[in-house]
């Protein structure tokens, strides 16, 4: 039957253009970052100060440094998601100085005013390194890690190396290719980036929260929860009713927790 053979052909070169097209363009399906000019004034909803941080391979990182109005407590790492720039993270800043905590948001390279191109071992290395910066350039001794989806990866990552006072993880996945907008397209074609956070978090001593949601579709909470096996006796998973990807801070109980944790 000719039209069964020709429906075959166009579903076999289908597939064909999908895996180069995923194979090809992966990078831009993984890392949706949004350039911003150097002299690019962020409007934020609270004061910060501006950084421009060099790294060893001569990669410019950007970062914004939050205070809050009274004596900080401690200082929280900021590691955002795959997607914009701190335009948009920082807008999440006042979650943490509202608590009590300095917070250092960094920007990934190649995204918002950092320079170079962001890969896996690029984001992992330049996270050891701020986390080194850090230390020289603050004064606090409790030093918090906060990791948002992809963040997660990177967060886990170096506390897995630093062993900080505490690891939060916000919507976390046990590996990238969990993702829904990669889990289909993928499913033919191999995946350059890993971010295994689940290769790692046996790995962290300190005290670990998780935040997940149950109507989150970028990351399922069933991806999430293949953390949990992997938890010490004393981490906390909490699950934030109809929480979704991107709203998690509009729900009390996010609030509630969170300052529980950073009390």
């Amino acid at each position: 039957m000719k039209w069964i053979k020709n429906a075959t052909l166009f579903v076999i070169f289908i597939l064909t253009v999908t895996t180069i097209f995923c194979y090809l363009f992966q990078d831009k399906l993984v890392f949706q970052a949004d350039s911003l000019s150097r002299d690019y004034h962020f409007e934020l909803n609270q004061p910060y100060e501006e950084f421009f941080i060099n790294t060893p391979d001569n990669t410019t990182l950007n970062a914004l440094w939050f205070k809050p109005t009274e004596p900080a407590k401690g200082l929280v790492l900021y590691f955002h998601g795959n997607a914009d720039n701190l335009q948009r993270w920082g807008q999440y800043a006042i979650d943490i100085t509202q608590l009590g905590y300095e917070l250092l948001m960094i920007e990934y390279r190649g995204y918002g005013k950092s320079s170079g191109t962001p890969d896996e071992a690029a984001l992992y290395s330049d996270a050891s390194f701020i986390y080194q910066w850090a230390k020289e350039n603050s004064s606090h001794d409790k030093i918090i890690l906060y990791g948002r989806s992809l963040g997660s990866a990177v967060a886990t990552h170096l506390a897995a190396e630093v062993q900080p006072d505490l690891l939060i993880l916000e919507t976390p996945f046990a590996e990238l290719i969990e993702a829904s907008f990669l889990r289909f397209l993928f499913a033919v074609a191999p995946l350059h980036s890993k971010f295994a956070t689940k290769e790692f978090v046996d790995k962290v001593k300190c005290k670990i929260i998780i935040f997940h949601g149950t109507n989150d579709w970028v990351v399922s909470l069933k991806s999430a929860e293949r953390l949990k096996p992997l938890l010490k006796k004393d981490d906390e998973f909490i699950i934030v009713p109809d929480g979704g990807h991107y709203n998690l801070t509009d729900y009390e109980l996010y609030h509630r927790k969170l300052a529980e944790v950073l009390q």
